[in-house]
């Protein structure tokens, strides 16, 4: 099985609220308008988020985003107002720091050791 794409969706109860703390943690606006009740922001060729409106499974979501500081990407949400994230350690692995969104999607930003 061969794969080239990766959509990772936040189902969400209110949408204007949601893009709004989304744009805050990542730092810009979403890159795609899909339509009235999903929006999209695209990380690198292949990889993207969505956020969509769907109340009957919000809250029950975890994605995690890979960043290339840490460090920065926390202090800089934190300056947009998404605060209370703690960074800890995964193991070998690396650092993560998480936030739940509005309806309690979890979101992590992690750090990869290499």
């Amino acid at each position: 099985m061969d794969f080239d794409m990766v959509f990772a969706g936040m189902p969400v109860t209110n949408l204007a609220g949601a893009v709004d703390w989304y744009t805050r943690l990542i730092g810009r606006p979403a890159d795609v308008p899909v339509n009235d009740t999903e929006v999209m922001w695209q990380f690198t060729e292949t990889a993207f988020l969505y956020v969509v409106l769907d109340p009957e499974h919000a809250g029950s979501s975890l994605v995690s985003l890979s960043v290339v500081d840490l460090d920065v990407a926390v202090a800089e949400a934190a300056g947009r107002g998404v605060l209370g994230a703690a960074i800890q350690s995964i193991g070998s692995a690396g650092r993560r720091a998480s936030w739940n969104d509005p309806d309690g999607n979890r979101v992590a930003l992690i750090q990869i050791t290499h």
